[in-house]
Order: C-alpha cells, then sequence, then structure tokens
C-alpha cells in the first residue's frame, strides 16, 4: 500500500527515507549524495544544486501517484533530464548486468531450460538498452535545442510518446519462467531467490520511470514547444511588420495622411477633398504605397498603421 503523505519542502529528507526506503534511487538520480543529516527537502536540495520543486514532484508522484502540481511552469526541465539521464546510467550500468550475474551464479547453463532463460534475459537487455539509448541519442538532445530555443526539423514530443511503449514484457515472461519451471535447491535456491526478488524490484522500477515520462516529462515539453510556437509565431509577425516599417523607400508624410484616411474609411474623393489634392494624386499616392509596403488590402493598411503609430486602436472600426 502507498504512503498517502504528501510530501513537503519543509520536511526532514531522512523521513522520507524512513517512510520510503525505495527512494534512495531517486536520490542518486537527482545527484543527492547521502550524509545530509537532519536537513529538510529544500536545504539538501539548494545545497546539491537540485530544483526542489521538481524533486517533490517526482518523488510524490512515485510515492504516492500524485499528479497535481500548484504550478507546471515551475517545473524544472534540466532538473528531470538530469534524473532521467542517471537513471538510464544506474539501470543500464548496474542493473542490468547485476541481475545478470545474479543468473549466472543461480543456474546451471549446462541445462538448456537455464540457457534460454539467459538467451530471454539478454534479449530483454537488449531491447531496454536500445529504448534508452533512443531517448538519450534523439530525445534528450532534442529537448537541449528547445531549452536554448532551437526547433530543429519536424522531430516533436508527440513522435516520442506515440512510440514510448513498456519494453519489460520480456522481463515479466521471465519471472514467470523461473518461477514456474525452474527447479533449484541449496545454494542456488537461494541465489535464484535472491535473483528473482531484484527481477521484482527492476519490473516496478521500470514501470516507475516510464510513468515519470508519461506523466511528468512529456507534457511538460509539449508545454515548452506549444510556447516556442507561439514565440515564433509572434516573431515571425514582429519581423514582417518591421520589414514594412523599415522599407528602404520610406513613406513621405503625405502618403502617411493617405494612410490614415483610408484606416478611417474615406473614398479616394473624400481624402482628396479632406487633403486638399486631386483624386489622381491620392490615386498615385495609393499605388506608391502599395509599392513600398506591399500591403494591398484595407485591413493589413489598418494593421500597418497600428502598429506604427499612425492611429490609435480605440478609433479603428474592426
Amino acid at each position: 500500500m502507498k504512503n498517502q503523505k504528501m510530501y513537503e519542502a519543509d520536511d526532514k529528507m531522512i523521513s522520507i527515507i524512513k517512510d520510503n526506503y525505495n527512494i534512495l534511487q531517486s536520490l542518486g538520480s537527482f545527484g543527492i549524495s547521502l550524509g545530509f543529516g537532519d536537513k529538510t527537502v529544500r536545504e539538501v536540495c539548494e545545497d546539491q544544486n537540485v530544483d526542489t520543486y521538481t524533486f517533490l514532484a517526482v518523488v510524490n508522484f512515485t510515492i504516492n501517484g500524485y499528479r497535481d502540481y500548484d504550478d507546471a511552469d515551475r517545473l524544472s526541465i534540466p532538473t528531470l533530464i538530469q534524473y532521467l539521464r542517471a537513471s538510464h546510467e544506474y539501470y543500464l550500468g548496474f542493473e542490468l548486468p547485476y541481475i545478470r550475474k545474479g543468473l549466472e551464479n543461480a543456474l546451471d547453463e549446462s541445462h538448456n531450460l537455464a540457457r534460454l532463460i539467459m538467451k530471454l534475459y539478454d534479449e530483454y537487455a537488449h531491447d531496454i538498452r536500445n529504448h534508452m539509448q533512443y531517448e538519450e541519442k534523439t530525445v534528450f538532445p532534442y529537448v537541449d535545442n528547445l531549452l536554448n530555443n532551437k526547433v530543429t526539423g519536424k522531430y516533436d514530443i508527440e513522435t516520442f510518446s506515440k512510440h514510448h511503449t513498456q519494453t519489460d514484457r520480456k522481463l515479466h515472461e521471465l519471472k514467470n519462467i523461473i518461477i514456474k519451471y525452474l527447479p533449484s535447491d541449496g545454494l542456488r535456491n537461494n541465489q535464484l531467490s535472491a535473483t528473482l526478488y531484484n527481477i521484482y524490484n527492476c519490473e516496478e522500477w521500470l514501470a516507475q520511470h516510464a510513468q515519470v515520462e508519461e506523466e511528468i516529462f512529456i507534457p511538460v515539453i509539449r508545454r515548452l514547444e506549444k510556447r516556442l510556437k507561439q514565440s515564433d509565431v509572434s516573431a515571425k509577425i514582429s519581423n514582417m511588420i518591421n520589414q514594412g516599417s523599415n522599407a528602404v523607400d520610406p513613406l513621405s508624410d503625405r502618403e502617411k495622411d493617405v494612410i490614415v484616411s483610408l484606416v478611417q474609411g474615406m473614398t479616394n474623393k473624400e481624402i482628396a477633398d479632406h487633403l486638399c489634392i486631386a483624386i489622381n494624386t491620392v490615386i498615385t499616392h495609393r499605388r506608391n504605397i502599395a509599392r513600398k509596403l506591399q500591403i494591398h488590402s484595407p485591413a493589413g493598411l489598418t494593421i500597418y498603421a497600428i502598429v506604427n503609430n499612425l492611429v490609435d486602436i480605440s478609433s479603428v472600426k474592426l
């Protein structure tokens, strides 16, 4: 049964560990070293350069499944990346080799069934290694680019999400085969039981790791992508407007007067009477305005006039 306590920044770090010893592995993934005495979560995180809000979001999610955050924008993407990368290093560099060594010590590989079990485990290890290396080579560099305001190619986090499937099917199968069909005795049986226990823990940890990616990491990156796309659109509009306003051939004062009159809804004759010029002169001014600004529609001229402070938006009939 999960501990239903919602941990907060002022709780003692050691209290969380006492309640949930299995988060010791998470501490390592965040880069938090032991030996922190009776310090609070906030104090430990600040001392070891870990974002407190993100740490608690992951801990409360993995312990109790809490998905609600006061402010999702406060989640630190670099901290999440650090956590996921360190988790990969732990799993690939320690957990997989450790379980394999336990199986080697527990199984008599002169028996065909034992060799098949090792083969099944190696296939699983290969699948999970490929899965995590894909994230290392493709997903994390993509996110690093986003953090540097670089949107590259057509790849997005949705592509990753659609292919982010569970990779522990073979591990589940292996566990069941050992329990159901593999006889053992004496010291080998003790070794096999211990290794089987590690496999169960491994299966649970991998499920939690996948859930953190699905429920925290992927949604946060979606939000980042959305913000960047909005900024990119705004930048393009601003650039387009600036190109018009900074044209090589600037507008004359009379041409600006014509634009203001057009925005106010005047006809060519009304503009001519208002500015005391000939209708043909108004037509020539309009032709020059279109050539200089590359804007031909009344709506486009209205936007130009508002952005360049020729008219106040409150005086424009939209």
